[in-house]
């Protein structure tokens, strides 16, 4: 009998300190508390309809082997922005196979993040010194996306006579990948921007544009002069963005030097896996007078307490859902651990070794078209990097690269496209010169390889790249290994202690849901290849779509979106779609209750709603007298309700239904946030309560992990009515009859990672699943208790319970003791711990979620570390020197000199268990003003 995963999954597994939890909490039985917490109005009836038992690790692996194996991972020619990549294996094992760095969080905590803000510090600087620009952001989620945030982002820049006159339209050239022209129309509409899609050397620019797109090289793979056209959009007042190709331009000219104001693209190709779409990082780079307006997370150089150097997130308050309905963003998180993954590419490469990387893949190009110019072929264009396209007959030469294990694209029956890269061999090329030879009746001849560039001699780099001396120091596997282990040595993760962070439900990512994304079926595959050869993704993708939508209550689910906020947003185009297509496209105001997550009135303000905000009572329930009077206030025009449950108070409200229906009656659509469903699955679901649609974040309830900041999966899943709205994709079949267009640059938005929930899911079971719920609970409620005699629960429901967080408060600590919210969250770190979430949704609160991840010995040191450092506080009152006001201690100051009123052992080992594993911050307390008033988003060491 193979152990059951929920046992160890699940971290209180023994009867003996369930017992002790529920004496604190003051239950009798896990059911009890349960009655206490969830309405019985709204809990489920009967079991999900999944199977009840789960799959043992072992009989799992077997299972996610065999659908790997389905796939038929053939060499890929595709392009179209992925690639065949040389992943180094030195990164793959230490850090896309390392729990130290897909565990950890967001770095807020930028003390205890230090390791990760140097491999993204790396990665912006490896961007920004490839387009030729002055600063760049951490990574956003994709090309298409990215492409679509510059929209947004120039559109913002409009100067007051710009947007007095409604200069609305945006340049889009038609040479560009079609999924980013779809993401642009999506985003495009809601802001009223008309997108112009032609010829950019036949362009005139008439004073109505704001901006241009362009592609660099072209989706066709010709390398063209952009910088004509460039002077003439800044002589209208128009700002040009490029989506630029980030291997090319270790041959091309930079963006910058032809004067772009925005790059944006997918650095997918340099050091990460296809993964049949994603996730890969995309990036963004402009210029210094933009650094405000650009969203996403700007990783930026300060000094710390003692004046030494450290990093942290600079310029914070870019990120867009701050401003609520006035955002032009709702980026709230990245792909960090994929930026991670190519910073350390380009430390391991060097700039030669990119040279090297773009000239194998520019050669390989040059020397299949000679040979196929040598047969007569046409190509599109003399002038390219890495792609041809030719004039052929594409049925033909299909069926023919077929036999041969090879895939090509075919945007037309007369044409085909074909994109070579950093791996393509000598017989890789002869193979594909045959394949044409034969589409002619003809027998290749021997093929001669090309030295010499195809580039136009004005558009070759001059300029060097990549000179910071990280970037040339580590060229061995011993050197790059150690200075990964440096940087993972300063962080905390999940493998140093409990992340308690409430709302961002930070648990346990099993080694069995992780180990498949390394199967080279599941990375190998890229996204557009013909479905016949996907079969092992197609079955998962199913499979998983079907398990979310019964988990949910709903009836069916797109995978599309690759964030969780991209997931609000796309809910909100689907129900937008629905109205619409019920001749009521008028309703555009969303009631949004004043507790909200702030990327809830950011997606929506991106959807082009009016954001009505509704009041939430004393206790910090949604004041449903205020809500039915909102919505009847605003039934002609009400598109629908965003709402949290349980609420982001971690509180399971029990008037849901009335506030359900008093916006279905008023005509309107419920969208749930699916932020906290980690506190739902197996007990209730939105489609029971009566929601709409609702999103998920796979990173937070389906054990996918942070990644240090991402990558996320945003799922949405959907009721029958709104199915025929869920997200299309222009060159792979998806979505519903009447879908929006694309929200994402991938069919399936960041398929290499759906093993992590379908094997979640699959193993845990119906009741594994239940169970999981039930503990998340538990172990909320238990904190709760053990800690209410030092630190009030600032909100519980009716019957004084939480759900599965709570908030702690600290709103008094300042008065008493002179010590904030953000001195506890650096003392923890003394302690081993990373704070839990700092300030929300109320002002000096700790918000609290343990998850049903872990052990009652490490809630019990977590309970332990809050009543000391409350005793700290105490001790500390009226005192400036204290030791919770200079936390953190490094291990240099601590064997420095010492002249504080407190201990050395008092600063590093309050408690005798701290010892058996010290976690020492490399800083001491940062100081943030300092970097944001001399911004440096750059590795210059």
């Amino acid at each position: 009998m193979f152990d059951k995963f929920s046992e160890r999954h699940i971290g209180v597994s023994n009867e003996k300190d369930l017992k002790a939890m529920l004496d604190v909490i003051g239950v009798k039985s896990v059911d009890e508390l349960i009655s206490q917490v969830i309405p019985q109005s709204i809990r489920l009836r009967k079991p999900l309809a999944l199977p009840a038992e789960g799959m043992s690790e072992y009989e799992f692996a077997a299972h996610i082997r065999e659908l790997a194996d389905r796939n038929q991972p053939y060499r890929s020619f595709i392009g179209m922005g992925y690639y065949p990549s040389a992943v180094p294996a030195v990164v793959t094992r230490n850090v896309f196979e390392n729990p130290a760095w897909y565990t950890s969080y967001t770095p807020y905590q930028a003390e205890i993040s230090q390791g990760r803000l140097e491999a993204l510090l790396n990665f912006q600087t490896a961007v920004i010194s490839l387009t030729g620009m002055e600063i760049g952001n951490c990574s956003l989620l994709d090309e298409g996306t990215a492409a679509a945030e510059a929209m947004a982002m120039m559109f913002s820049l409009r100067s007051r006579d710009a947007v007095r006159e409604g200069r609305n339209q945006l340049f889009v050239d038609r040479n560009i990948f079609p999924q980013t022209l779809d993401v642009l129309l999506t985003r495009s509409e809601p802001f009223g921007i008309e997108l112009i899609v032609d010829e950019y050397d036949e362009y005139e620019f008439t004073g109505r544009e704001f901006g241009a797109i362009v592609q660099y090289p072209a989706a066709d793979g010709r390398v063209r002069d952009y910088s004509d056209f460039t002077a003439a959009a800044h002589a209208k007042g128009a700002l040009v963005t490029v989506a630029a190709d980030l291997l090319s331009l270790a041959l091309l000219k930079a963006p910058g030097e032809w004067g772009a104001d925005i790059a944006v693209g997918s650095a997918q190709r340099l050091g990460t896996p296809m993964g049949f779409g994603g996730p890969a990082a995309g990036y963004m780079t402009t210029r210094e007078a933009f650094k405000r307006n650009m969203p996403g997370r700007i990783i930026g150089v300060s000094v710390d307490r003692l004046g030494n150097k450290a990093l942290r997130m600079a310029l914070q308050m870019r990120e867009q859902h701050i401003k609520r309905e006035r955002a032009t963003s709702n980026i709230c998180t990245a792909s960090a651990l994929m930026a991670s993954m190519t910073g350390f590419y380009c430390v391991y490469n060097g700039p030669e070794g990119l040279r090297r990387a773009a000239e194998t893949a520019h050669l390989a190009a040059a020397t299949v078209a000679r040979a196929l110019e040598a047969m007569d072929y046409r190509l599109a264009s003399k002038e390219f990097f890495d792609t041809l396209e030719v004039e052929a007959e594409a049925a033909v030469v299909q069926s023919l690269a077929l036999e041969q294990g090879i895939n090509f694209y075919y945007p037309s029956e007369g044409r085909v496209r074909m994109s070579f890269d950093e791996v393509t061999t000598a017989a890789e090329i002869e193979t594909v010169v045959s394949i044409f030879a034969a589409a002619k009746g003809k027998k290749a001849k021997a093929v001669k390889a090309v030295t010499e560039s195809c580039v136009p001699t004005a558009l070759r780099r001059q300029s060097p790249y990549l000179q910071e001396p990280v970037f040339n120091a580590y060229r061995s596997e011993s050197a790059l290994m150690r200075y990964i282990k440096k940087l993972e040595l300063r962080d905390i993760s999940l493998a140093n202690s409990m992340i308690s962070l409430g709302s961002c439900t930070m648990k346990l990512n099993a080694a069995a849901l992780m180990q498949p994304l390394s199967l080279a079926g599941f990375q190998n595959m890229h996204p557009f290849a013909p479905a016949d050869q996907a079969k092992g993704y197609m079955d998962l993708i199913a499979g998983l779509e079907q398990d979310l939508a019964t988990i949910t209550g709903f009836a069916a689910c797109s995978l599309q979106p690759n964030s969780g906020a991209a997931g609000e947003y796309t809910g909100l185009m689907v129900i937008r779609a629905y109205h619409q297509s019920r001749g009521q496209g008028y309703r555009n105001v969303v009631l949004i209750p004043a507790s909200a997550h702030g990327t809830n009135p950011a997606s929506a303000a991106m959807a082009g709603m009016k954001i009505v905000t509704v009041a939430c009572d004393k206790r910090g329930n949604i004041d449903v007298a205020d809500l039915e009077a909102k919505a009847k206030e605003h039934s002609s025009e009400l598109c629908g309700l965003m709402v949290t449950y349980p609420s982001t108070h971690g509180v399971f409200e029990s008037r849901i239904r009335e506030i359900v229906d008093a916006v279905h009656d008023a005509g309107g659509q419920v969208y749930m946030d699916g932020a906290n469903m980690n506190a739902q699955v197996g007990l209730t679901n939105p489609g029971y309560i009566g929601a709409d649609v609702c999103h998920l974040n796979l990173h937070k309830t389906f054990a996918m992990p942070h990644g240090g900041g991402g990558p996320g999966v945003g799922p949405i899943c959907v009721a029958e009515h709104l199915r025929a709205f869920l997200p299309s994709h222009p060159v792979v079949a998806t979505g519903g009859d009447e879908g929006i267009t694309a929200v994402a640059s991938a069919p399936w938005g960041s398929a290499l990672l759906f093993p992590i929930t379908y094997g979640y899911i699959k193993m845990l079971g119906a009741e594994g699943l239940r169970r999981a719920t039930e503990m998340a609970i538990v172990n909320a409620n238990y904190m709760s208790a053990a800690l209410a005699a030092e630190y009030r629960t600032y909100y519980s429901g009716e019957t004084g319970r939480v759900g599965h967080e709570m908030i702690l408060d600290l709103t008094s600590f300042k008065k008493d003791y002179n010590i904030d919210c953000g001195d506890i969250a650096h003392r923890l770190m003394d302690y081993g711990f990373h704070a839990p979430t700092l300030s929300f949704p109320v002002h000096e609160t700790l918000m609290v979620e343990p998850t049903e991840s872990e052990p009652k010995e490490e809630m019990d040191r977590f309970i332990e570390a809050l009543i000391s450092i409350k005793r700290e506080c105490e001790a500390a009152a009226g005192q400036a020197d204290n030791v919770v006001a200079n936390a953190p201690h490094t291990a240099r100051e601590l064997a420095g000199a010492w002249e504080h009123p407190y201990s050395r052992d008092e600063a590093a080992f309050p408690l005798a268990w701290i010892g058996e594993a010290k976690f020492f911050p490399y800083v001491s307390k940062i100081d943030n003003g300092y970097g944001d008033r001399n911004l440096c988003c750059r590795n210059c060491e």
